[in-house]
């Protein structure tokens, strides 16, 4: 056998050790021993089996060390025969378990012994002991091997596990692992191509393109990965590793990845042998196989597997990049460079073959999947173990042993020492001292094979014949592991089941007995099964009585529609309320209902109904098994509804009834969801018999409506439903309405009244119709509705004429207007558009008035149109013409246009012909009698002239007005402002007309009309409305016969006074009524002089309350009229120039920021309250305190009345009281500071050089970052945020230049102020807590809380009792730990830290735990809660003070001098990377190095580097921090003059400080700087200021910059990016100008007009204006351009939110229809209609183009082949058997079709 070394092995103890784990001692390596035996011959005394020291976290192979054991070049220093003695004595060594003693050392090639770990001569004499002892035992105690099994504890990050595929997600993968164990891979850690992919599909989306891209859908792990397929995968994280603490019950997660750099991790390029296994990912899809990607980066070697080799279900058609298999290498090319691999399962895992791997260079080949062939070395009950090439320990558990469920066969029996037996290797055990890995000796894993049964003699999966939670009433007890558990026999025949202890029986097991008690061998027992390993091969089995009674175990127990009970367990409440209940079912299974399913009605209190624990009876409406959701309902009309539930659109059938919940209301309609994710649509026309012209006012969302099918569409999976009655419309009913002819006469029972229409009962068909009250007379509505009280319900109506008819909605519209009638009869009735011939004179009704027009309809829906200019002059001058909806009309056809279907009419000359013309009945005339007068003097309306005193009878009492009736047929209305005609008048100012009654007669004056229609008061009676009433007067003043005017606008003068009645409450204002045509508005603050009173306007002056105003402003042009109800001297009018210092005034707020609020103290006057102003206490200033349109009293503070700015204070010392005390005085000028005084103020700024803090009005100061804490501050600026409340205290103050400087250090503002601790502090045993501050492999660096910066060392040898391998895995930077002061050393000024728990316990002893070093975190670690409060690591330094700076530095350049010093080896280096080594960090090769040589006097001290000397750089801070002033632009300009970047950020650098003239002056340089040549650059420059002067100019400014810029630049260009920046400012009008004037001046540009109906269509929600610019465009572009432009426009109906996919498929319909051969226009189409998912339309369109004329057999092929891919994505097997039809009719016609034309035909 070929010697065998490791690259990333175990360190040489855990390799040769055979005790079991646990102990930190370390063990030679093995040499052969010297035989005893006379005549046996001695090994030779040079050979030793040594193995590199495995180093975590690297896969490289020590150099040095292999050359030792293994020579290079191949060949081995021992004779063959010297081989073959090794073999036999190694073999011996095994079978006999010889004894002996292995030396403690091993001679190295100079003679000196040593042992392999370089331990120092002090650890070496401590362990001494320990090791004879040891070395003492029996060695077949030493080397026995300890049989674990995989679980969580032992599964750590970096294991190899090998896995089968369970459940295929959308975005992960699970596979089943071994001993019970589930993981996870998340779509992006499968392989680097697929991760590749997505990040492209995430670019794609970001830009919007993502719908234009054909392979978007190409991600489907199912086309990817199957069921049962054998993956290896390797452990990225699980919860302990991600909580670093113990996990949860149940909340436990185990991530893997399969990307073949993780998956193949350890091996090299000599790993690479026959029969080893890699995981691999398809990199490339070629003709004749698959390139496939090892991971094995730098080696530039890649994978071949031939097409031969591929896996049985995998073709070169479907293989997908990305996807990865577990393949095995069946050789390697000459130059080695390419492997030979092989996927194919049944071909590899086949043993009989030998396909296992036997012989490998190093063991790092020996990886999960492999198949090996090993020699058992021992024998327990639990397992078995044995060794590969007699060095790689395998374990095989109880699990994966092969005997779990024979009935008296043992391990002992099966398996005996020395055997060789093969098996294939499922995991590495990383964390197990020896190098040691798990297998498998079930058969379908050795074959990779799912597990299967026999039943009925077919092969079938398990859970096929056993489903999960099926109960099993024979559970036979086969075989009993005391402490484990149970193997069971639950008739699946060679698939056993297992029953864990804990799942027995409902309480705790004491004794578990194989000769004994209840569950000994042969025992039978009801059990289920509550769980399956397909990798196990086992049934998981619960005997507990509990488990058995449970309803449901899982979420895909329930079914959906099924009736069942539980608990509520919870009222979810949110803002509005209860929102749902959560309802528990059974342990662990828990569902949600809705609140819209609580009840059938909405309930206002659902928590005085359902209570936690109550008892409930609900229906499944649908469950989610992968996200563990059920929605359920409790509505009794779905619970107790015993139709069938409507669950798949597959078994749905046109008139099955199902009740449904609405779930949406349409206009058109209603959405109904049934159970899962059945929705059905029910029209309008569907939800009732009778006409619904809202849905919304008629049904609920919530409600429970019982519906029958109409139509399902299971491939498009849409449902349309009805309400009606279906037996309510049958066969003979059809045929009735299909024979019934518009025209036809009818008669009919009255089956139903209301107000609009009548429902009648056609004779004799029984069919259902309306009878629209308007069309039962000619006449006015009035007669109509006097007609209408007489007829009754189940009279028979005759000579009716049938005037409408729908058949889909089963709807019948018929008349009884004589003139229909009349017309029907003489066969003069319009039917279609046939019967329409010019000069006919036809009867019709009016169908809908506009102001320019009227259309007439006839029969069957036909319309023409009567223009007013066709009307006679008298009709003119009506209100609508006269006419009114339904009003019978006769008209004159003037012309008819047959191409556009329509015909206007006249009624002008209908008239002169003495025809009939339309009815004005219910226009009142003045000979119009009065009917029960008031007044009795007043006989007809004329009497009522302007001017009469009369009496009216009070109807009603409103706020505002007094409706009353002059007779019964007169109505009329007195104003508020009528009543009074003094303010003493009034006794009630809020409700000045509660003193009036009904019926109560009151004498009135006739002032005019007031037009109800348009509420406006006409002083001009006008006669002829029919929608007036009358204004009146009520005025005793007016109730004389002195001629009284009517109030106007010009007799309201400034400065008069008025009594005025509110009509309107606004926010900001109230609008009053002076009379009933004059209406002012009084603003917020002219209201009253009262505060109080203008916080709640609607209470202190509702609608109707009477006030005294006088006006202030009339403007008669724009009909505006201003009043205040204030004092004469406070309604002075408010300007700048008015506006002094300490004015106390009242104010509203208009707007509010967390900085400020804004108060308008006029309606030209506003100003801001900083801050500052807001209180005089600081910390009580909130501006969130204030509401918008709220009243306050403010200070006026300061006026700048050159710049027309002032600054308010609500200081309650400036508005109230001046002696009130003030925390924090008002500075207003810098004269009221000196230096030492202690000030606060607010952040006005965080600037890279320190904060500037706002201590009122214009005085800011200063704080340098070495002035703003005594502590060490890393990122300083996460500690200051502007308008923070800040304290300190002024150090330097200049008043000639205003500059101050403050310092908010407590050491300088606090006179108790304790300094930090500092090194002369601390002692030797003392207990501090600290920040880690650096992780090093040697150690940690410890910041100590509190201190000033002080810090030290805590060397990894002081962090645990046991040995710390990785202390980057222990601790991280900013982890919060307690520590002990080890030793101090004044000199050199340096800590030592101890973390171990027995220096923190007082030096007891931790307890040792298996396999894991939690004593290392617990001992040390505080808890998380406390990291909150420890100072943050890092360093302050002020960039503008060169000498800290260089003090800083210096400092710690002596401190990184002394830590190498202190822990560099003297024969060791340290690396200059340039500079300062701010990490104390030190070369990885030290990690042996121990604790004693810290003390070591024979390490020589690092000499200390000399002090850098600090110079001012600024250059080197430009490059860093960029540009932070106007110099640093200037400096940087000179070199790069033509840089519009560096113009740009100039300009934004000015806009920061608000300096907007002097960021135009920098645009303004630039463009006479940047050279002419560079126009891209010029062309940026013109952008940005354009934006500039968009965002801060105004109008006039952004066209002088756009003008300039087209001169200069392409106008196109300028128009377009000007468009750009209106439509990103949101400036959409001004964008849809200037997009009318691009179109216009650029009409040829089909880009112009396609972005200007994008823009239409998808920024200013007009599509129909876009659809209009499409003619225009075309009649402006060339013919050329017409084609694709139209393909746009149509597109966009498509993509558009506002757009209609019904209408761009009419679009490329007419397309089509002219170009029928074009295909790239049929792919348009279809890419399309892929995107809106009609897989109706889709399978119309492919349908169709296969059968388009001419087709090449070129493009069928292409359009075949994708509608294939489509079919076998979204069809079945039905569908794509349906393409491969038509494809084979294709090509059989094409060939005929040649056949028949003769060879010149090229169609096929």
């Amino acid at each position: 056998m070929a010697p065998i070394k490791r690259k990333s092995g175990p360190t040489n103890e855990s390799f040769i050790r055979t005790e079991p784990p646990g102990t930190n001692e370390q063990r030679p390596s093995k040499r052969a021993r010297q035989e005893k035996s006379a005549g046996k011959p001695p090994k030779p005394a040079d050979v030793e089996f040594s193995v590199a020291p495995r180093e975590k976290g690297t896969n490289l192979s020590r150099g040095g060390e292999e050359d030792t054991a293994f020579p290079r070049g191949g060949a081995s220093l021992l004779t063959p025969l010297e081989h073959k003695q090794i073999q036999i004595d190694a073999t011996r060594d095994v079978l006999f378990e010889q004894q002996g003693t292995l030396d403690a050392e091993t001679t190295l090639d100079d003679g000196n012994p040593r042992t392999l770990t370089q331990s120092t001569p002090g650890k070496h004499k401590k362990s001494s002991r320990k090791g004879k002892e040891k070395f003492n035992r029996p060695e077949s105690e030493a080397e026995k091997v300890r049989i674990e099994g995989l679980n969580y504890k032992r599964l750590v990050p970096g294991s190899v596990v090998l896995g089968q595929v369970y459940q295929i997600n959308t975005d992960d993968i699970a596979l089943a692992l071994p001993n019970n164990l589930i993981g996870y891979v998340p779509i992006t850690s499968i392989s680097d191509g697929l991760t590749e992919r997505i990040e492209r599909l995430a670019v794609l989306e970001d830009q919007k393109d993502v719908e234009n891209d054909e392979h978007t859908g190409d991600i489907d792990l199912e086309a990817m990965f199957s069921i049962g397929q054998y993956l290896r995968g390797y452990v990225v994280s699980t919860s302990e590793a991600i909580e670093n603490k113990p996990a949860e019950k149940g909340k436990r997660r185990i991530e893997l990845s399969l990307r073949p750099l993780q998956a193949n991790t350890g091996l090299s390029l000599k790993d690479l042998v026959p029969y080893s296994t890699v995981m691999a990912s398809i990199s490339s899809v070629e003709d004749h196989g698959l390139i496939m990607d090892l991971g094995l980066n730098g080696h530039g070697v890649r994978g071949f597997m031939s097409s031969r080799e591929l896996p049985h279900d995998v073709t070169i058609s479907n293989a997908k990049e990305g996807a990865v298999y577990l393949c095995m290498i069946t050789g390697l090319s000459s130059n080695g460079k390419t492997i030979k691999l092989t996927g194919d399962v049944q071909k590899f895992a086949s043993l009989k073959k030998s396909n296992y791997l036997a012989e490998a260079p190093t063991v790092d080949a020996f990886l999960p999947g492999t198949a090996v062939e090993f020699l058992v070395t021992d024998v327990t009950h639990t397992g078995l173990a044995g060794k590969v090439m007699g060095m790689l320990n395998v374990t095989a558990d109880l699990m994966h042993s092969g005997v779990t469920a024979s009935v008296g066969q043992t391990f002992e029996k099966k398996y005996k020492l020395g055997d060789k037996v093969k098996g294939r290797i499922t995991c590495t055990f990383p964390a197990s001292e020896s190098l040691k890995v798990g297998i498998s000796l079930l058969d379908h894993v050795i074959s990779l094979a799912p597990q299967q049964t026999q039943q009925n003699g077919q092969y079938r999966q398990p859970l096929d014949v056993l489903p999960l939670s099926t109960i099993v009433e024979e559970v036979t007890v086969k075989r009993v592991e005391s402490g484990v558990g149970l193997f069971v026999d639950v008739g699946v025949k060679r698939v056993p089941g297992f029953v864990h202890i804990s799942r027995i029986t409902d309480g705790k097991i004491e004794v578990l007995s194989e000769s004994s008690g209840a569950y000994q061998p042969g025992s039978v027992h009801r059990g289920r099964i509550i769980g399956y390993n397909s990798i196990d091969g086992v049934f998981l089995v619960s005997l507990e009585q509990k488990t058995l009674d449970q309803a449901f175990l899982r979420v895909e127990d329930l079914n959906i529609g099924e009736v069942v009970k539980g608990k509520v367990e919870k009222l979810v409440v949110n803002a509005a309320g209860v929102g749902g209940l959560l309802v528990n079912l059974s342990e662990g299974i828990t569902g949600l209902v809705s609140e819209m399913h609580m009840a059938d009605v909405s309930l206002l209190h659902p928590e005085k109904k359902f209570r936690e624990g109550m008892k409930v009876v609900a229906r499944v409406l649908s469950t989610d098994p992968g996200k563990r959701k059920i929605r359920l309902t409790l509505k009794k009309t779905l619970v107790n509804s015993e139709a069938a539930p409507l669950k798949s659109y597959s078994e749905i059938t046109p008139g099955m009834q199902s009740p449904g919940t609405i779930v949406n209301i349409l206009p058109a309609g209603a959405v109904v969801q049934f159970y899962g994710t059945i929705r059905g649509f029910l029209p309008v026309s569907e939800m009732s018999e009778a006409f619904i012209k809202d849905p919304a006012q008629h049904f609920r969302v919530g409600q429970v409506v019982n519906v029958h099918v109409l139509s399902v569409y299971p491939e498009g999976a849409k449902l349309t439903v009805s309400c009606k009655d279906p037996s309510a419309f049958g066969l003979a009913q059809q045929n009735a309405l299909k024979d019934l002819k518009i025209g036809e006469r009818v008669s009919a029972t009255v089956q139903e009244k209301s107000n609009d229409d009548i429902t009648v009962a056609l004779s004799p068909s029984n069919l259902r119709a309306i009878l629209p009250v308007g069309h039962l007379t000619d006449g006015s509505s009035g007669k109509s509705r006097a007609l209408l009280k007489i007829i009754r319900v189940g009279q028979v109506l005759h000579d009716l004429v049938v005037l409408d008819r729908f058949e889909q909605k089963h709807l019948i519209v018929l008349t009884n207007k004589p003139s229909l009638l009349e017309a029907a009869k003489n066969q003069s009735l319009l039917r279609d558009f046939e019967d329409v011939k010019e000069d006919k004179v036809v009867h019709g009704f009016v169908k809908n008035i506009t102001l320019s027009a009227v259309f007439v309809q006839f029969g069957g829906g036909l319309t023409g149109l009567l223009p007013k200019t066709r009307l006679p002059n008298e009709a003119l001058r009506l209100p609508d013409f006269g006419l009114q909806r339904l009003q019978s009309i006769t008209t004159r056809i003037v012309s008819v246009d047959h191409g556009a279907r329509r015909f206007l009419l006249s009624a002008e000359e209908v008239k002169a012909s003495g025809e009939l013309v339309p009815e004005t009945g219910s226009v009142t005339g003045p000979d119009q009698a009065l009917s029960n007068p008031v007044d009795q003097t007043i006989k007809f309306i004329g009497d009522l002239v302007p001017g009469r005193l009369t009496s009216a009878r009070v109807i009603s009492v409103k706020e505002t007005q007094i409706n009353v009736q002059l007779a019964d047929n007169i109505q009329g209305r007195v104003d508020v402002s009528q009543v009074f005609d003094s303010w003493e008048d009034i006794k009630d100012r809020k409700r000045p007309l509660r003193n009036f009654a009904s019926k109560q007669v009151i004498p009135v004056r006739v002032l005019g009309v007031h037009d109800a229609r348009n509420h406006r008061f006409l002083p001009i009676s006008h006669r002829i409305g029919r929608t007036f009433v009358f204004e009146l007067s009520a005025k005793p003043s007016h109730q004389t016969d002195v001629a009284q005017t009517v109030l106007t606008l010009h007799e309201v003068k400034k400065g008069s006074s008025w009594i005025a009645y509110v009509n309107n409450v606004r926010e900001d204002c109230l609008w009053v009524n002076l009379s009933p045509n004059i209406r002012g508005r009084i603003g917020a603050l002219d209201i009253s002089d009262d505060v109080t009173l203008l916080q709640n306007l609607d209470a202190n002056f509702p609608v109707g309350s009477a006030i005294r105003v006088r006006v202030i402003g009339v403007n008669i042009s724009d009909n505006r009229l201003d009043l205040s109800a204030r004092s004469a001297q406070a309604t002075e009018e408010l300007t700048i120039q008015t506006l002094s210092k300490g004015m106390v005034l009242l104010g509203r707020v208009t707007k509010v920021t967390n900085r400020q609020i804004m108060v308008q103290l006029s309606d030209g006057i506003s100003g801001p309250i900083n801050l500052t102003d807001l209180t005089d206490d600081y910390s009580e200033a909130n501006p969130a305190i204030y509401a918008k349109n709220e009243i306050v009293r403010v200070c006026v503070s300061d006026v700048d009345i050159p710049y027309k700015r002032l600054r308010l204070s609500t200081r309650p010392s400036r508005v109230l009281n001046s002696s009130l005390s003030v925390k924090d005085p008002e500075i207003i000028s810098i004269s009221q500071l000196n230096v030492n005084d202690v000030v606060r103020g607010f952040i006005k700024n965080v600037a890279d050089n320190g904060i500037f803090v706002n201590l009122g009005g214009d005085i800011t100061a200063y704080v340098r970052v070495s002035d703003l804490s005594d502590s060490y501050l890393k990122d300083w600026k996460s500690f200051f945020q502007v308008d923070q409340l800040v304290k300190g205290k002024v150090i330097q103050l200049d008043a000639p230049t205003n500059h101050l400087q403050l310092s908010l250090k407590a050491s300088i503002i606090d006179k108790n102020y304790i300094a930090p601790l500092n090194f002369n502090d601390l002692k030797v045993g003392q207990i501090v807590t600290g920040k880690i501050r650096k992780v090093e492999d040697f150690g940690v660096f410890i910041v100590i809380d509190g201190s000033s910066n002080v810090s030290g060392l805590c060397h990894r040898s002081e962090m645990a009792e046991s040995k710390v391998d990785d202390v980057k895995s222990l601790y991280h930077e900013g982890d919060v730990v307690k520590t002990v002061i080890l030793k101090l050393d004044p000199e050199k000024r340096r800590i030592s830290f101890g973390l171990k728990a027995s220096y923190l316990d007082n030096g007891s002893d931790s307890e040792d735990e298996e396999d894991d070093n939690s004593e290392i975190a617990t001992g040390a670690m505080l808890e998380d809660d406390q990291s909150d409060s420890a100072d943050s690591e890092g360093e302050a330094l002020d960039p503008t003070n060169i000498a800290s700076l260089a003090t800083e530095e210096d400092k710690m350049s002596q401190a990184s001098d002394e830590l190498r010093a202190e822990f560099l080896a003297p024969d060791v280096k340290a690396v200059n990377v340039g500079g300062f080594d701010w990490t104390a960090s030190i070369l990885d090769d030290l990690d042996q190095q121990s604790n004693d040589d810290l003390g070591g006097e024979n390490h020589v001290q690092k000499k200390k580097r000399r002090k850098p000397t600090i110079q001012v750089d600024r250059t080197g801070e430009l490059d860093v921090d960029g540009p932070q002033s106007v110099s640093d632009f200037e400096r940087l300009l000179l070199g790069r003059p033509d840089s519009s970047r560096l113009w740009i950020e100039y300009m934004a650098f000015q806009m920061k400080l608000s300096e907007l003239a002097s960021a135009r002056a920098v645009a303004e340089r630039a463009l006479r700087t940047i050279n002419v040549r560079e126009e891209t650059e010029k062309m940026n420059v013109w952008v940005a200021l354009l934006n500039l002067e968009n965002a801060y100019g105004n109008d006039e400014t952004v066209e002088e910059v756009f003008k300039r810029a087209c001169q200069y630049n392409d106008a196109q260009e300028i128009h377009e990016r000007l468009t750009s920046i209106y439509i990103q400012s949101g400036k959409l009008s001004k964008a849809d100008d200037l997009f009318q004037i691009l179109v216009k001046k650029f009409s040829q540009s089909p880009a112009v007009w396609y972005n200007y109906a994008h823009f239409l269509h998808q920024e200013f929600s007009s599509p129909d204006r876009a659809r209009a610019l499409l003619p225009r465009a075309i009649q402006s572009l060339p013919s050329y351009a017409h084609l694709n432009l139209t393909i746009k426009f149509a597109a966009l109906e498509f993509h558009s939110p506002n757009g209609s996919p019904e209408r761009g498929r009419t679009m490329f319909e007419g397309l089509l229809s002219t170009f029928p051969k074009r295909l790239d226009i049929w792919n348009q189409l279809l890419d399309l209609e892929v995107q809106q998912g009609d897989q109706g339309i889709i399978r119309g369109i492919f349908e169709r183009v296969v059968k388009t004329k001419g087709l090449k057999p070129k493009g069928a092929k292409a359009l075949f082949r994708r509608w294939g891919d489509w079919e076998e994505k979204h069809g079945n097997a039905k569908t794509q058997e349906r393409v491969r039809a038509n494809a084979e009719e294709w090509v059989r016609s094409a060939v005929e079709k040649k056949a028949l034309n003769g060879p010149g035909d090229d169609t096929v």
